[in-house]
């Protein structure tokens, strides 16, 4: 009697009979994949031979008759000479070489160590009382194995020294030995990475880059001539609790019964191995793991005292592709397309940097352009950390004025306002960054990107495209020279990832006024303001969605982006009425008060910053956990600004809840562009992805959009997302 549910199921002739009476549209049959035929058809024999077998066992059939059978099913398949089962029914167990230094000592093969589970058949190690410990397995694992390889996330001298003799002896005798580890959470000893350092054979590879890369894989591989290879993967890293009596779970993975197993664990880890985020241990690079480790316990405190700026790896491969661009194809105005959060400005100040020691003694003036003072202030940091020069730089916006013009971070209203393209020669810079550069095409830069003619122009966005189709690409050659888009920083764990909820709104937007592009600001603000009704039922519904979503109210870390002053004041109103504490942040706010409202949030004092035309650029803060989209944004740009403020790595953080309040709305407004913005495969439209009832996010992320959502969206019913649409890997 089959059972209604999913199966994987190759059909015999007995399950063919019993389909044969069940309805077309109630099965789902497909042809075996001729890639994967005979691993399909050897399990299938595999199962029908192991039931004869123990049928025969139960049935009092001594090993000599399971042994016969055997041989007449080995007997019927071709090219198989030789490979009858031999009538005594022996298993090898262990081969010493010739001149196996055991022979001299009186030893035999039988005397040779092997771990107590077995090498041929896969195993699960939890920890019980009746189960071998797991350094004791190791110990045994290392005396037999030709080829070692380790990924942990830290090691401790207390776990090495129960497996280092074994693997001292492992290495005098020609084995081979990687280990891949952290400095995560300072962890590690000191003591354990050089004591295996100093063994004959052994390299080891260490990320000192805990920020991005989190690696919390544990595996241990045996290589084995003899194509018995065993791993074991799970949750012990090289520490004396997680190998001896912790509660930690391990996989016992064998060549044997899982081969695409092994070869997947031995494709990775050679993938990790030759990845720049992992760079080998050498007698010299004591001092750097001693600070690194170090910095994990008192980066908060004393970050600059540590060690140098170093650009991480993703960085170094844009500043490469930079240089590429210089050099081989000689074009010096360069676009960077980099997602928010991975350090544009820091890619900016590593190049400039390589600018300077290209041309020494040289003024190598720089002009810095953006157009908030909270970016230019940030970026002149930036600069002044890369270059070891707290005094490099001076700003020229709001009430800043320089001594000096020669390295200048100016905003883009200044520089027109004081007329510098009329006052300097067209080559005075030589190293010109246009920060947040899809403004370029903005008329406010044509000035700028027009007069002056710099050695090197740079480019940084993370979003080149623009609503209003104008074209920012004239200024930098007509191409991108090299780009980190938001799926591939989040699929790199350089960005947290997301969970995204389309909430389905409480108000029509399909019969608002659009204006140049978009909604009239007034009457949304109206709608959502002052409306009475209306508005306190929609925030009612934020403020009930956000508690259905999110863990716990009293962990949020909120920005909720408003459309007006109006909004984002009611909105803490009606959110401080029902007990959740908030504040609205407008562009008039002064700066101690916006401030003071960010620690505030980081120290859990407020729940949410209401805010509208501030915290789209420019404004780090890692902690916030939410992120609230309370009006329709027509801008992929700001959309992806707004996103970016809630992707930032931050302590305790596993992912950023993202809340999009979606109405009926207005049939130009295009939704599928900003959820293509999303996505994590190119090669077809959102709505093919939607029409096939599922969307490919980065690794890690989550979408799921409530069924009225898509009300008024211009899909078809096929295409009209549902639940079915989330995507968690």
């Amino acid at each position: 009697m089959l059972h209604p549910g999913l199966y994987e199921q190759l059909i015999n002739r007995a399950l063919r009979q019993e389909l044969e009476a069940i309805p077309a549209e109630r099965k789902s049959v497909a042809p075996v994949d001729p890639a994967e035929a005979a691993e399909v058809l050897s399990r299938y024999i595999a199962e029908a031979a192991k039931r004869a077998l123990s049928g025969m066992a139960e049935g009092r059939g001594d090993v000599a008759d399971q042994v016969a059978l055997a041989n007449r099913l080995i007997g019927l398949l071709p090219e198989t000479d030789g490979q009858g089962i031999d009538d005594r029914a022996e298993q090898l167990m262990a081969l010493l070489a010739e001149q196996d230094p055991a022979l001299a000592l009186g030893k035999t093969a039988r005397d040779a160590v092997r771990p107590e589970t077995s090498i041929a058949q896969s195993s699960l190690f939890t920890g019980a009382v009746h189960e071998p410990q797991m350094f004791s397995e190791l110990k045994k694992e290392i005396a037999s194995a030709d080829r070692i390889d380790m990924l942990v996330s830290f090691i401790k001298w207390s776990g090495l020294r129960l497996i280092l003799e074994d693997l001292e002896a492992f290495a005098r005798r020609g084995g081979e030995l990687r280990i891949i580890t952290t400095s995560y959470m300072g962890a590690t000893d000191v003591k354990a990475v050089e004591a295996l350092a100093a063994l004959p054979n052994a390299r080891i590879k260490v990320s000192y880059d805990t920020k991005r890369t989190r690696l919390h894989a544990k595996t241990y591989v045996f290589y084995r001539e003899t194509g018995f290879t065993t791993a074991y993967v799970g949750s012990s890293n090289l520490s004396n609790v997680a190998i001896s009596s912790g509660l930690e779970w391990n996989v016992k993975v064998t060549a044997k019964d899982l081969p695409a197993t092994i070869r997947k664990i031995a494709a990775t880890f050679d993938t990790y191995w030759h990845s720049d985020e992992f760079e080998l241990y050498g007698p010299d690079m004591r001092p750097r793991l001693v600070e690194a480790l170090k910095a994990e316990h008192y980066d908060r405190e004393h970050p600059q005292f540590l060690f140098d700026i170093r650009p991480y790896p993703y960085q170094q491969e844009i500043l490469d592709k930079l240089l590429a661009e210089r050099e081989v194809r000689g074009s010096t105005r360069n676009l960077i397309v980099a997602a928010t959060g991975t350090g544009k400005t820091v890619i900016a100040a590593f190049d400039y940097r390589r600018f300077c020691k290209q041309n020494p003694g040289r003024a190598n003036r720089l002009l810095f352009i953006a157009h908030r003072e909270e970016i230019l202030k940030q970026s002149q940091a930036t600069f002044a950390g890369v270059l070891k020069d707290v005094n490099f730089g001076e700003l020229y916006v709001g009430n800043y004025r320089p001594e000096s013009l020669e390295h200048l971070f100016v905003s883009v209203q200044t520089l027109n306002s004081q007329v510098l393209d009329q006052r300097l020669p067209a080559d005075y810079y030589d190293y010109i960054v246009i920060d947040e550069s899809h403004h370029a095409a903005a008329q406010s830069y044509e000035k700028a990107l027009t007069h002056f003619q710099p050695k090197v122009l740079l480019g940084l966005t993370a979003t080149p495209e623009r609503m209003d189709g104008q074209d920012i690409y004239r200024y930098f050659d007509r191409r991108v020279a090299a780009e980190i888009r938001l799926p591939e920083a989040i699929n790199r764990k350089l960005l947290c990832p997301f969970q995204y909820f389309g909430v389905s709104d409480t108000v029509d937007l399909d019969d608002l006024r659009w204006v140049r592009g978009g909604y009239d600001r007034s009457e949304l603000s109206n709608l959502y303001t002052l409306s009475q009704g209306v508005a306190e039922k929609r925030a009612d519904h934020i403020l009930r969605s956000m508690d259905k979503y999110v863990t716990d109210m009293n962990d949020v870390r909120a920005l909720g982006f408003c459309v007006s002053i109006e909004h984002a004041r009611f909105m803490a109103d009606y959110f401080n009425h029902c007990g959740v504490p908030a504040l609205a942040l407008t562009g008039d706010s002064r700066d101690d008060v916006r401030a003071s409202a960010q620690e505030r949030l980081v120290r859990g004092e407020l729940r949410v910053l209401f805010v509208v035309d501030i915290y789209n650029e420019g404004v780090d803060i890692p902690e916030v956990n939410t992120v609230l989209f309370l009006r329709p944004t027509e801008s992929l740009t700001i959309f992806l600004q707004q996103l970016g403020r809630g992707l930032r790595l931050a302590e305790g953080k596993e992912c950023l809840t993202v809340l999009d309040f979606i109405g009926a709305a207005n049939r130009k407004y295009n939704f599928e562009e900003k959820f293509a913005a999303l996505l994590d495969n190119t090669n077809h439209s959102v709505e093919q992805e939607l029409r096939h009832g599922f969307v490919s996010v980065p690794k890690g992320c989550y979408i799921q959009l409530e069924r009225a959502t898509a009300s008024g969206r211009g899909w078809s019913a096929a295409s009209r997302p549902s639940r079915r649409t989330a995507a968690c890997r």
